[in-house]
Order: C-alpha cells, then structure tokens, then sequence
C-alpha cells in the first residue's frame, strides 16, 4: 500500500448563493492539536483512522479496486465559517489522498526517489492524482473512454509539476516530498511556509517515520538552497529539521557541514576598493548595504542574512532606521545619545544641504565628511540613517534616494506640497533588494560566474565550497514516532525486526516496524503480529510467516513478552516466506545485470546524477567528474582514465619484453577492474 498526497487550488464556482453543508477545515491551523492524535500508533494504523475521520471518498472502490481515493476541502484562514457558493474566490484549497495496493498495479513496485537517497529498502507505487466524473464517457462528445485510457491518464497526471503539494509515504511509514509549490511556484493563495508548515504537522500526525526531499528550490531566479543555507547555516526545509540525507558526487557530512563554515565566513574585505583601481560595481552593492546596515556586515554571512532579512519585511515598510527588535535595525531610543544631540546634528546637517543647491544631490559619504570633525561618527551615522523625511524651513524636506550608478544614498532638499505622497526613505524597494542578490549571487557565490579575486587559492576554495553545498540536494527528516508517548499506558510499543531464514547474500532486510500490543501478550502472540504487520506491509512478504524469537534462546509460546523486555523494546524474529517462487519474483524484476560504480569523486553507488560507463571495463562514472559539463552530449564511445592507463602500462610492458625477444602477455587490460565487480545493491522492500 502506498499513500500519495496531493493538494490544488481551486475557486468556489460561481453559482447560486447556497450554503454548502461541508466541513471545510483551516488549511493554517489542521490537524489541530487535540482534534486527532495517532498517540504513537504505526502510519499503516494511524492513517486509516485519520482518513475514516476527516477524508470522505471520491471514487467508488469498483471501479479501480487497487486505487482507493479521498479528498478534505481546507478554507485558508477560516474553517469555521459556512461556505456559500460564489463568494471567496481562491481561498478553498483540496487535499486529495489515493492509496494504490502496489501488488495490483502494472507498473513497477521499485521506488527510484528511495533508491537515490540510500533507502534500499522501501518499494512504493506509482503515485497519482485525479480530480474527475465517475463516469467512464465525454460528456461533449459521448465518447467511451476505456478503463485502459483512464487509467493511463490517471498515471500520466504523476508528470504534472505543478501541484501545490505532492507527497508519497510507504506503508511503513517512509516516503517523499516530490513538490511544493508556494507563491514562487504559482499560487495564488498559500505560500511555502504555510504549505510545509501544513506537511510538518500531518507528518506527525500520522506518525510518519522517514520524509526525504529533494531540495531544487529556485526563488528569485536563483539557487536558494545555496544563499539560504550562506545566510542561515541550513537550507530551508532545515527550518522544519530536514538534514543531510545522502549528497551526490561522494559528498559527506563533514565536507558539506565544512563547505558552509568556510564559504559563510569568508571576508567582504576580499571585494574591498583599491585605491590605485576604479571602483567596481560589486564593490559599490556591498559598501551601499554595509552603508544602510547598523550592525557590521563582514562576512558573507552576515550580507546575504541582512539582504533576505530586508526583502522578508519589505511588506511591512521596513525600515531599518526605526524598526524594533530588529538584528541589522537601530533604535534611536536605546542610543547614548540625547534627543537634543540627535537633533542638534540634523539641523546641522540640513544647513548643509540648505548651502547646496536645492537642485543637486549630495551623497551621503559629502555629507558625513562636512560634520567629520564636529560629531563622534556614531551619532552622525545614526542622524543621517533617519535624516530622510525632516522637514526644514520654508515648507522644504529632506528627499534621499539611492543612486543605482554608484550604490551611494544621497540627500537634497525638495519642496513639499499637498499632493506629493512620496515615501523619503533611504532604503531601496524590493525590487532593487532582488536585483542586488541576484547580482551578488552570481558575482560572489554562483562556482560558475564567480568574479575573479586574489589570493587565487582562496576563490578555488570559494568555488569547492559552494558547489559542495549545490550538491547536497537529499535531505531527510526522522520523526522517531516510536519515541511519542502512547495514548494508552497499558500497552508495551515494541520494535520488531525481521530474519529471512532464506536471507539471499544481496537482500537488505526491512526496517523494524513498531508494533503496539496489550500488556497480557505472549511470545505467541508476538508472531502472530509480527507475521500480519509485516504481511500488511511489504508485498514480498505477501507470504511470509513468523517462525521463533530470538536472542532468548529455546521459549514457550504462552511466556509473557512483558516479562522479557519490559513496556518497551527491540525484539528480533526470524521466519520465511513461503510458496515455490518465494522471493524470486522481485528479485528477478529489479534486474539481475552485474555492474559498478567508482567514480574518482568517490562515488559507489547510483546517486541520481548522470553517468555514463567505459566501453572498455563497464565502470560507471559521472560525466561531471569525467569532464563532460551537464549541457554537453554524452560520447559515443568513452574510456576512462584507469583503462587509458593501463593500455599505456600495456604498451610500455610489450615493448621492454619484445626487446628481450621474450613474448608478451596477454593478460586482459580489464582484469583488475573484474576482480573487484560486484553485485549492486538494488533488492528492495516493496511497500503495497
């Protein structure tokens, strides 16, 4: 069995003023703490009473009996109130639930997304979404549609992208994130933090086990993983607790968690002016928001933070000048100065603007440079960030802007009138803040366009760093349900893992499955559920059968298992899968074709990126690493460097024996690379 989650957007219809009788839940707020608790039960438990207690079903079970659907209506924001038809356009949101008994299907019981990420062990179906008539024919044309046709379109609906939620968790509790798409992606109504907010508290609900997520996250027009993860030491989907699952290109733990420090910590002083060069344009962006910050930005870190900080509260008229509580803001109250002094140099400094002509605009750094000798730089800095909107004599106030030639806030005196409602700020819009990072992106972060900058070692350095944290795109979020407290004291919440006594030398065994049995039970009664819990979940042990307990040596079926290990614990059984084929049938379907990957980065197994193998010795290697840039068309032929070399070591050594008139070897060049083939590692669990 397998559950696939999907949620779209749709407007109320226009129709007729009429109350809907349907409980619409709050999309903000659902599932509510106390409405429904899984009380630490297992997900294949805990989501059958979810769905008998809130989802209603759309299709009936005759008419695809391995594809079971559910759909819940949300009203964002407002779930209490009744919905009346035609009115609160875009504000209802449909979250549809199909389970698809994976025995049954024609597609494939092998879950590539559990493959990439190291889950070996897990077999899902095919997810898939609908939203359809239950009859089988056009309503336009009267055209008969087979139940091959739909069901091929049902499929074919696991291409769309676009939902605003798509998520798939196995029986036994692990699954996927596939898509999330908040107001970036196209809607209209929920933005990514409500969206996985939403996901986070259904996951525990259900008692999920394992979410993973491929984090290809693009926000204004960059990688976002990259600057959120600059900014905030992690990547976004870190705010929920994902963490690194499995990189790609042999990355590990330590390398990415040291790629972050290196590249978060680097100095803005590298980029800082030359006085003997002109001054760049990089060199202006950074000094214009070192410039409007209070706080100190010196490292990349503190940039990109104060940048994603600003555009967060740009909907709030941010203004770092007199906004609270805010870690790059100044508050003029909490200063050592006196309201007198601030006001003292503000009449000062608008004297100086009075002198120049009204016309002209007088940069911030001419202004600071006239009171340089009469006010402590402190209270000038803080005078001149809140200068904008001071009025002065005659009806004049001070106007700022920010010239986009030169990165530098200038000032100057305007008249005022009635139907000027201009905002003097001297903070950029959004937009500007946008175009900036995405300018600074590509400029001091992107490994691809990174500006050239001294000393070299450092930028190659920068570059290794930033495309370590690119590669880190597998994240994944344990949710440890056997840790929650049960509903029900008097149980004992065992964890049961499982020996095949007819383990093949490449299956990976199952994970242990929580198992949630009265106080009274008895090691009987532990095979007996172990025997049906592992039955509900995997298909290939459709047919299989707990034999005895291990690890206790020879015990009586009516002993008590509370006795042996207490409320809680870690049992081991050992059975087999009975019948003539047994498990051969998914051994057979996963393939049986022996091959390897050693890819010089570091690699042994499929990491999700492309590869391409040696003609000569059938290794399996990325294209990256090989010198073949993404964009670029794999080779027709290609040998890898290993082969090349030995081909050489080959040449040389029938040369130096033909000199001794001594016949030369015919050891194949390949033979080293043979002798250490193995199987991959690609039997897995299926999940139905």
């Amino acid at each position: 069995m397998v559950i696939d989650m999907v949620m779209n957007e749709r407007p109320l219809k226009r129709r007729k003023r009429v109350t809907v009788d349907y409980n619409y839940y709050d999309f903000l707020t659902f599932p509510a703490a106390g409405d429904f608790s899984s009380g630490g039960i297992p997900f294949r438990s805990a989501v059958q009473s979810f769905l008998s207690a809130h989802a209603r079903p759309t299709l009936p079970n005759t008419l695809f009996p391995r594809l079971m659907t559910w759909d819940i209506q949300f009203r964002v924001g407002n779930g209490n109130s009744p919905v009346v038809a035609g009115e609160g356009e875009d504000d209802v949101v449909t979250l549809y639930v199909v389970e698809e008994d994976v025995a049954r299907s024609s597609r494939s019981v092998y879950c590539d997304q559990c493959r990439v990420v190291g889950l070996e062990i897990i077999l899902p179906a095919l997810p898939s979404f609908f939203s359809m008539d239950h009859k089988l024919g056009c309503m336009c044309c009267n055209y008969e549609i087979s139940e091959d046709d739909l069901e091929r379109w049902l499929y074919h609906q696991l291409e769309d992208n676009t939902h605003v939620l798509h998520g798939v968790v196995h029986s036994n509790g692990y699954g996927h994130l596939l898509t999330l798409n908040g107001r970036e992606g196209g809607s209209n109504v929920l933005c990514g933090l409500d969206i996985m907010n939403f996901w986070d508290r259904l996951c525990q609900t259900l008692s999920v086990r394992k979410i993973t997520v491929m984090d290809m996250s693009k926000k204004y027009g960059i990688d976002y993983r990259l600057v959120h993860t600059i900014a905030n030491g992690h990547p976004w989907y870190g705010n929920w607790g994902y963490e690194f699952g499995s990189a790609s290109y042999g990355l590990t733990l330590d390398s990415y968690k040291e790629a972050i420090t290196t590249l978060s910590n680097l100095s803005l002083s590298l980029f800082s002016h030359n006085p003997r060069r002109p001054r760049t344009h990089l060199q202006n962006v950074i000094s214009f928001y070192q410039s409007i910050s209070d706080s100190k930005l010196e490292t990349l870190r503190d940039l990109f933070s104060f940048m994603l900080s600003f555009i967060q509260k740009t909907h709030k008229s941010y203004n770092p000048g007199r906004c609270e509580n805010s870690k790059f803001g100044i508050s003029s109250v909490s200063c050592n100065w006196s309201a007198k002094d601030i006001e003292s140099v503000q009449q000062a400094l608008i004297k100086v603007l009075q002198v120049a002509c009204n016309a002209n605009w007088v940069s911030k750094r001419a202004l600071k440079g006239s009171l340089g000798k009469t006010a402590p730089p402190d209270l000038l800095e803080l005078c001149l960030k809140n200068l904008g909107g001071m009025v002065a004599a005659n009806g004049m106030v001070v106007n700022t802007r920010c010239n986009h030639n030169t990165m530098a806030i200038e000032f100057r005196l305007e008249r005022f009138d009635s139907m000027y409602s201009r905002t003097f700020s001297n903070q950029p819009s959004k937009e500007d803040v946008v175009n900036d990072l995405k300018f600074l992106y590509d400029s001091i972060l992107n490994p691809h366009t990174m500006v050239s900058y001294k000393p070299q070692a450092t930028r190659d350095t920068a570059i290794s760093s930033a495309t370590k944290i690119l590669d880190c795109k597998q994240l994944v979020k344990n949710y440890k349900p056997e840790n929650v407290e049960a509903m029900n004291s008097f149980t004992i919440r065992i964890l049961c893992h499982v020996e095949l006594a007819d383990h093949h030398k490449d299956d990976l065994a199952p994970p242990p499955e929580l198992m949630v049995l009265p106080e009274n039970v008895t090691v009987g009664d532990l095979k007996l559920e172990a025997t049906k819990a592992f039955r509900e979940v995997y298909v290939m042990f459709k047919s299989f059968e707990a034999d005895k307990m291990l690890d206790y040596g020879p015990l009586d079926d009516s002993i008590t298992l509370k006795l042996l290990v207490g409320l809680r614990g870690l049992v081991r059984v050992k059975g087999r899968c009975l019948g003539a084929h047994g498990l051969g049938r998914f051994r057979m379907e996963r393939g049986t074709d022996n091959w390897i990957v050693d890819c010089m980065c570091g690699a042994r197994d499929d990491d999700g990126e492309r590869m391409l193998a040696c003609d000569e010795c059938g290794t399996w290697q990325h294209t990256r690493c090989a010198g073949i840039d993404n964009h670029e068309v794999v080779p027709a032929e290609f040998v890898c460097m290993r082969c090349l070399n030995s081909s050489s070591e080959e040449d040389d050594n029938s040369t130096a024996l033909a000199n001794k008139d001594i016949p030369a070897s015919k050891t194949c060049r390949n033979a080293s690379v043979t002798n250490v083939r193995r199987n991959r590692v690609c039997f897995t669990m299926s999940v139905h």
